[in-house]
């Protein structure tokens, strides 16, 4: 014990050691236990080491260094005390697994002595993310931290495995606090090879971009000859990157791209996709997957058929896959994905545009028609007028984007939460991507989502805040859950009570209320002209605009939208 580290001592030798690693931000909740770190990164924020954000909800902090790993592309870190403190982080922990973010959790704890002893606030705090870090480090009360932050953040930067979250479990001993060294400097900072704001990630990311143009160049089409008619597609799921378009673009070959693909750009994207699949889905040869689908089952069925052959673009191991779990077969390198894919027949591009045109023209018509803002309507006009960072909400919004969003025009960056597309932290996560790089930030998101994580608007006094706009299609409830099975006339029939209470789950909450409680300007809007005024507006600080519409008769707008492009692609 007389050689061990006093803990504020332990604590700065912690921080430095996340500097020296590249982690730039902190989201920090207060506590007792936590108060050694507490000081240390005041220390190092006041030497202009790293950036502290404080927040009193642990959900909430732990999606906000969510966002800020996101936004800046780099590991972020979040601080706890002890006990149930650090649960609270567990659904970030589980996005960042799924995800791939590099997210860095320190959680304080009571010195080994204490566990199991009933001490107050001590549980068994090792391990407590199971199998959903990559390393959980137990860091015992009077050692070097250094060592084991070093190794911690290595692993959540990913190398030869995906990135992800890990859990640094630091213990402290009596005292907490800085005594007669209260003014002392923080310990130097090592130096870093990480200063640049990127990820080993995205630098793989960014050298497989750079490599993918002479692939593609000298790649030619070894392929067997085009079929003679129909061909092959790419379907660019969430995380695709701007890859999958260029490969599209290149064979000349339909894009299939969700929104948060980050490919849904060209001449190869075709925008209501998942409408024609039942049109045009029987002329398809072969399916190239690039990233990981999720929204839509028209796609999902595509990726089951067994009568064509489907191939996964796969360079690096993703966090979301397990070998042996797809059918797909799994290629990591684009010549022998070339070689795969081959050419489509004549004209095949050509058809799938002249009725993704024809199918968007009857969208946008109907659309018009309609009495109030919709959510295809609403998603569409978003996507136009944001060229700055873009969140989507789980659930309905997204896919309203998915249906709508031209690709002729693309916000800086998409982001969403698709790693086990949950509704929480929605609100707390684009906090942090608005605050990682100071880009304007537009979140589309439904109002149970917004609600689920209202608590993510608290930002306490003397906070950095966000240049950041919620725009909330208020519906009154949980609306995709109409457009499920669940809303179809015979269960409606049946059970329409206890399925508008257990998934409806109708809420009459005053949002501009809401709003004002946490000092965040309101606007609401019932027109899209009046939401198109209120995005025109310079994107600075905090806003909520809302926009109020019908979620009763959703079904039957869907069923329309079906008709009327069923109706233009028919012989």
């Amino acid at each position: 014990m007389s050689d061990s580290l006093p803990s504020i001592e332990a604590a700065r030798r912690a921080v430095a050691a996340l500097a020296g690693g590249g982690v730039h931000d902190v989201v920090v909740a207060p506590g007792s236990r936590s108060a050694p770190l507490a000081y240390a990164l005041a220390e190092a924020e006041a030497a202009g080491q790293l950036k502290l954000h404080v927040r009193i909800d642990e959900r909430s902090a732990g999606f906000t260094a969510l966002g800020l790993a996101l936004g800046g592309k780099r590991p972020a870190a979040v601080l706890t005390t002890s006990g149930t403190a650090v649960g609270e982080l567990l659904p970030a922990v589980m996005e960042a697994n799924h995800a791939a973010v590099p997210l860095v959790v320190l959680s304080a704890d009571r010195p080994e002595e204490l566990r199991g002893t009933g001490a107050n606030q001590t549980t068994q705090q090792p391990g407590l993310f199971g199998s959903h870090v990559r390393c959980a480090l137990d860091v015992p009360a009077g050692e070097d931290p250094g060592p084991f932050v070093a190794r911690a953040v290595r692993e959540a930067r990913g190398g030869g495995a995906p990135a992800g979250p890990v859990q640094l479990n630091l213990a402290f001993r009596d005292p907490l606090v800085p005594a007669g060294d209260a003014g002392a400097a923080p310990v130097e900072v090592p130096a870093s090879g990480h200063d640049d704001g990127a990820t080993l990630a995205s630098a793989r990311r960014d050298g497989a971009a750079a490599g993918s143009a002479e692939a593609l160049r000298a790649g030619g089409r070894r392929a067997p000859s085009a079929p003679a008619a129909g061909g092959p597609v790419v379907v660019a799921g969430h995380g695709a990157g701007e890859l999958a378009a260029v490969f599209a673009a290149h064979l000349g070959l339909p894009l299939l791209a969700e929104p948060s693909s980050n490919a849904r750009f060209g001449i190869s994207a075709i925008a209501p996709y998942r409408l024609l699949l039942g049109h045009l889905g029987a002329g398809i040869t072969r399916v190239v997957v690039f990233g990981r689908p999720t929204l839509s089952r028209p796609v999902a069925a595509l990726l089951a058929r067994t009568d064509i052959e489907r191939a996964l673009y796969l360079p690096e191991p993703a966090a979301w896959f397990e070998p042996g779990r797809r059918p797909e077969r799994i290629i990591g390198n684009l010549p022998e994905l070339l070689e795969f894919t081959g050419p489509a027949a004549p004209g095949w591009l050509e058809a799938w545009r002249s009725a993704g045109a024809a199918a968007d023209a009857a969208i946008a018509t109907l659309l018009a028609g309609e009495e109030g803002p919709t959510g295809p309507a609403v998603a569409e006009a978003v996507w136009e007028q944001t060229d700055g960072f873009l969140v989507l909400g789980s659930s309905n919004p997204i896919r309203d984007v998915d249906l709508t969003a031209a690709p002729g025009w693309h916000p800086l960056e998409v982001f969403a939460n698709r790693g086990l597309a949950g509704i929480d932290g929605t609100v707390s996560t684009a906090t942090g991507i608005a605050l990682a790089t100071g880009v304007p930030t537009r979140v589309l998101l439904g109002d149970l989502t917004f609600l689920h994580d209202a608590g993510g608007l608290l930002i306490g006094a003397g906070e950095t805040e966000p240049d950041l706009q919620l725009v909330v299609l208020n519906d009154h409830g949980g609306g995709i859950f109409g457009l499920l099975e669940h809303g179809e006339p015979a269960t409606m029939e049946r059970y329409g009570p206890a399925v508008e209470r257990l998934f409806g789950t109708p809420q009459q909450v005053d949002l501009a209320a809401l709003a004002a409680a946490y000092g965040v300007d309101f606007e609401r809007v019932t027109t899209l002209q009046g939401l198109e005024t209120a995005m025109e507006r310079p994107l600075r600080g905090r806003s909520i605009v809302e926009v109020q519409a019908d979620r009763q008769s959703l079904r039957a707008l869907h069923s329309r939208i079906q008709d009327a492009v069923a109706a233009v692609l028919a012989p």
